[in-house]
């Protein structure tokens, strides 16, 4: 008898941050169809002449190239432009899903801020990119956790909710204050929810990816720099796919991992110490 991951079917699946090709985001939201679910993609919209260069010649089209790849697979597909920064859209996105849909029973609050000008020291850290990266990792996860629950909770079939973090709050780097700080709360706000939700069979967990390697990654290429990175740091020998990710997330949401609530699942290939990486 082989094992199977169950408790999918029928069942609507929202991903945030889910419109790049090389990504975590859009494995997921592949995963959780693979498994069975309808799947709601929400991304910000993003300009194509701000794409990979991949993306551009491939003539990708954002989130709705992932919702074409779900509905291939003969899922249910909506995709949606929004912005987890804005509490207005988000009560406006989960009152869209609600109609459309009538219930959600899984968010990942994938989406997260780019990598910019705020891999730097505090004392000269911009209070603007300080404020842009704890608007999109904190304040929108928030906002997404407290509206999707909350409906959740009224229809009670219970649910789950799995934000993504990073390993870099247990590294706590130099010159990664915002961007950890906001995941940090985020391991917090996990934490929290999975108390106040488990009587109404939610469950919230965090899944903190190590070096995975996606388009979010390429400023740093991928030269012997990176190959030496990856042999010196990760055991397993190998950086990580969004599809690593994925799978973890998928356990989290199915029956089999119903008894996991209120935890922060490292998924790093055994990378336990390096500096400035996330």
């Amino acid at each position: 008898m082989s094992l199977t991951l169950t408790g999918f079917d029928g069942k609507i699946a929202l991903v945030t941050g889910a419109g790049r090709m090389r990504s975590i985001g859009r494995p997921i939201a592949v995963a959780l169809a693979q498994a069975g679910c309808d799947v709601v993609l929400t991304g910000t919209g993003k300009s194509p002449a701000l794409y990979p260069d991949d993306e551009k010649q491939a003539g990708w089209r954002d989130i709705e190239s992932v919702a074409d790849e779900i509905r291939a697979l003969g899922r249910r597909a909506l995709a949606l432009v929004s912005d987890v920064t804005d509490p207005v859209a988000v009560d406006t996105l989960a009152d869209r899903i609600e109609a459309e849909f009538g219930r959600i029973d899984f968010v990942v609050n994938n989406a997260g801020s780019t990598r910019g000008k705020d891999r730097q020291p505090v004392t000269t850290l911009p209070v603007e990119e300080w404020q842009r990266v704890i608007d999109t990792n904190l304040n929108g996860g928030f906002y997404m956790a407290r509206a999707f629950a909350q409906r959740m909770m009224k229809t009670g079939r219970g649910g789950a909710i799995v934000n993504i973090s990073t390993l870099g709050t247990r590294l706590l780097a130099a010159n990664t204050a915002a961007y950890v700080s906001s995941k940090a709360g985020i391991n917090a706000l996990t934490t929290i929810l999975s108390g106040e939700l488990g009587r109404h069979g939610i469950r919230v967990n965090a899944v903190s990816p190590g070096l995975i390697d996606t388009s979010r990654m390429d400023d740093m290429g991928r030269t012997d720099a990176w190959n030496g990175l990856v042999k010196s740091f990760i055991p397993l020998g190998r950086a990580g796919t969004g599809e690593d990710i994925a799978h973890m997330v998928a356990f989290l949401c199915s029956d089999q991992g119903s008894w996991i609530s209120g935890q922060n699942i490292y998924v790093d290939g055994g990378y336990t110490n390096v500096p400035l990486l996330f």
